[in-house]
């Protein structure tokens, strides 16, 4: 009797094949993509107040909106208009005077439309680096000035000028970044320092 052969596998059928990559089922084209991400604001929501590189073009920052401006400087206006009124009744009461209600009004009359605008505009361009240094410099100034006048100052010239340098010395801080708000500080510190001056109350 023959025996009969069995016929071995092949080697090459042994060996592990790579897997075919399947085809997606469906094809989207690259600007279809690029629009679907967009509409999807995941980019925006990395990092929204940067520009994003968006298919080789800058998208810039949308602008605020006239009535969101309005608004900011509006929640600014109150508390420091409310700041500006006091520091005119506590300078007059610091000299002994009782300031009457005709007096608060004529200061207040032309205070407050020149603090809305000046809180207006540099609410919208604080984040420049020139309002940032606009502001560094009024805090630095309006500072050293009221401590300077509250020192040697007479009582006239202390009841006009104080109540707005105060107001505008602490809106600038608050306006200001850290790092420059904490420098404008220690400015005004080396120059009471300097002078000889104290901080009274």
């Amino acid at each position: 009797m023959t025996r009969q052969h069995k016929a071995k596998p092949s080697n090459s059928s042994s060996l592990p094949t790579k897997p075919v990559p399947e085809k997606p089922l469906v094809e989207i084209p690259e600007d279809e993509k690029w629009r679907l991400i967009n509409q999807s604001g995941v980019l925006n929501s990395i990092n929204p107040k940067t520009s994003a590189v968006v298919r080789g073009q800058d998208v810039e920052e949308e602008p605020t909106p006239l009535g969101d401006e309005i608004f900011n400087t509006v929640l600014l206006l109150i508390p420091f208009s409310s700041l500006l009124l006091l520091m005119e009744i506590l300078i007059h009461q610091q000299y002994g005077k009782r300031p009457s209600l005709q007096a608060i009004i004529d200061r207040m009359a032309p205070g407050v439309p020149i603090l809305s605008l000046f809180i207006f505009y540099t609410t919208r361009y604080k984040q420049h680096r020139s309002m940032q240094f606009l502001l560094f410099i009024l805090s630095v100034f309006a500072g050293s000035r009221m401590i300077y006048l509250v020192n040697l100052g007479s009582w006239l010239m202390n009841m006009r000028q104080c109540p707005p340098l105060a107001t505008i010395w602490i809106y600038t801080i608050v306006q200001l970044e850290l790092s420059p708000a904490v420098v404008s500080l220690l400015t005004t510190a080396s120059f009471v320092w300097w002078k000889g001056l104290k901080l009274k109350l």
